[in-house]
């Protein structure tokens, strides 16, 4: 699990550029505003299965990263299976970390 990259979630959290859970990044992709879907690792498979079509639908780029803890304590809430990265330069950065 990268540190840095958890960290840089935060950052964005904190700039409001985030929304987290299942209903809100579902209506995030729904109205164009995510721009980079990240899935825990540990999530569901009908969360994943859920999240890669929608993604895929609305041509969102998708990532599964971390677990559901992490993701959730990286942006100081409780866990959360998906995070909506809602700004593309903070998107692509995540992205780069990630690798």
């Amino acid at each position: 699990m990268d540190k840095k990259t958890l960290q840089f979630l935060g950052l964005c959290q904190r700039a409001g550029r985030l929304t987290s859970g299942e209903t809100g990044a579902l209506s995030a992709i729904k109205d164009g505003s995510s721009q980079l879907v990240i899935v825990a690792e540990n999530a569901s498979d009908n969360t994943k299965k859920k999240f890669k079509d929608s993604a895929a639908y609305y041509n969102k780029k998708i990532v599964i990263f971390g677990d559901k803890f992490e993701l959730g304590r990286a942006i100081g809430k409780d866990e959360r299976a998906v995070i909506s990265v809602n700004d593309s330069g903070f998107a692509n950065k995540i992205e780069e970390m990630i690798g």
